[in-house]
């Protein structure tokens, strides 16, 4: 089989079980678990690496920032025979009671993002598999790690005049935190038969900077690569389980 064009693997290469994130560097971070670490390709915002968990085969693929770069890499990885699919990102909270560092479990998404309705009305619900949800949630309660669990926010852009209104509005709707790609994830991966879900570490506390926020993960706070660590494990667990 040829190799994808933005991925730049073929169907030998890819696992059925991956987990996809938006920092290509965070893909070297997750491999660490993995052992028999290979680097598959490293092109534009996509970087592959595979190796070995619990003896399952893995592979780790970032998608860059938004849902149109997610939805072509999980595409490509679909056509490589890919079955199952975990993102590990990060997610600013939009609850009072989310802290920097909390895991939030994605049950659903809002559709806010463009990426997903070029494919289907925003009427189509974005859900995450209940199978990668159990696995996530008994991962964090055997290992007694907090984490939240409900409906979250996918959008284009936090940059946006009324993004302060959006934010209050969503807050009152009890979605727990917003990120850019899970709902477009969710949705085409729901399209496509595949099994996916969500588990995002919260890096800006509600009401807090953006830029701020962003800036202390970028700068590699403690509390918030803990969170990663967790998130990382987790999704391993739920995957191989």
């Amino acid at each position: 089989m040829n190799k994808q064009p933005h991925l730049l693997v073929d169907s030998k290469q890819i696992s059925d079980s991956v987990i996809v994130c938006g920092e290509p560097n965070r893909v070297n971070r997750i491999a660490k678990f993995l052992s028999e670490v290979e680097l598959l390709s490293d092109n534009r915002e996509y970087r592959l690496m595979k190796g070995i968990y619990n003896g399952i085969p893995i592979t780790i693929c970032s998608t860059g920032i938004g849902s149109p770069s997610a939805l072509i890499a999980l595409e490509e990885l679909y056509q490589c025979g890919a079955k199952k699919i975990i993102r590990v990102g990060s997610s600013g909270a939009l609850q009072a009671n989310i802290a920097l560092g909390d895991l939030i479990i994605a049950e659903a998404a809002v559709r806010d993002e463009g990426g997903s309705t070029c494919y289907v009305p925003a009427a189509f619900p974005a859900y995450s598999e209940f199978e990668l949800i159990n696995g996530l949630q008994r991962f964090c309660v055997d290992n007694k790690y907090p984490y939240h669990q409900g409906v979250v926010r996918s959008h284009d852009s936090f940059y946006t005049d009324d993004e302060e209104k959006l934010c209050q509005y969503w807050h009152k709707k009890g979605v727990l935190g917003a990120d850019m790609e899970t709902s477009a994830l969710l949705t085409v991966g729901r399209l496509r038969g595949l099994k996916v879900a969500s588990i995002l570490t919260n890096v800006v506390l509600y009401q807090q900077d953006v830029k701020e926020g962003v800036t202390d993960y970028i700068t590699e706070n403690e509390i918030m690569v803990e969170g990663e660590k967790i998130a990382t494990q987790a999704a391993l667990y739920a995957l191989t389980c």
